[in-house]
């Protein structure tokens, strides 16, 4: 079962189109930290660079939307896009390690994100930011990407901003930690047999 989990390649490829947005997206969590990103949203261009090279992913996304109204739409499906593409490479998740806490430091900032591979989404986000803005990103962005991340990937999900005084340091954190413990929680363990849950699913 292990052996299958380990050979089985863990990758999905998504496409979303609305009349908002429209996102190709490709990943693969077995990866390399490789990334190519086009999302219009430079900031967040530069979160997901991050996520990918510190998880330990592959991670390709070409997206385009309404960002002349603002970057919601974008910001928005294209964590839908990521959640989908999670949910769908893991597979039923045979062999997996399921949970992960994963602090991460940022010059002053400090973050922690928690992860149950659970099946059951729910967000717990705990955040304040000096800064409304980051450049022209809208800071509470971050949330509704982590919301729809969780919600599409049936992940448990919590977020904290231990404290911190520079905005850009401390989303940068929390986008690190996101990496690190999503590729804890979703790596196999040679000792877990079938699903890791008394259940016998997730």
């Amino acid at each position: 079962m292990v052996q299958e989990a380990i050979s089985r390649i863990r990758q999905a490829d998504i496409a979303r189109k609305t009349n908002e947005t429209n996102i190709q997206l490709s990943f693969s969590i077995d990866g390399t930290g490789k990334s190519e990103l086009d999302t219009g949203v430079p900031f967040l261009t530069h979160m997901l660079d991050l996520f990918t090279k510190h998880g330990h992913f592959d991670l390709k996304v070409d997206a385009t939307g309404d960002i002349d109204i603002d970057d919601h739409h974008t910001v928005e499906d294209i964590g839908i896009c990521l959640g989908l593409a999670l949910r769908e490479a893991l597979g039923d998740k045979s062999g997996i390690k399921r949970y992960a806490s994963v602090f991460v430091p940022m010059d002053e900032a400090l973050a922690q994100v928690v992860i149950d591979v659970s099946n059951r989404p729910h967000f717990e986000y705990r955040a304040s930011y000096p800064s409304a803005q980051v450049g022209t990103f809208t800071t509470e962005l971050v949330h509704e990407f982590l919301w729809k991340l969780a919600l599409e990937a049936r992940i448990t999900l919590h977020v904290i901003v231990h404290y911190g005084q520079n905005t850009h340091h401390m989303i940068e954190a929390v986008f690190k930690a996101l990496g690190r413990a999503l590729d804890e929680a979703t790596s196999v363990d040679p000792r877990v047999q079938g699903v890791p849950s008394t259940k016998g699913v997730l």
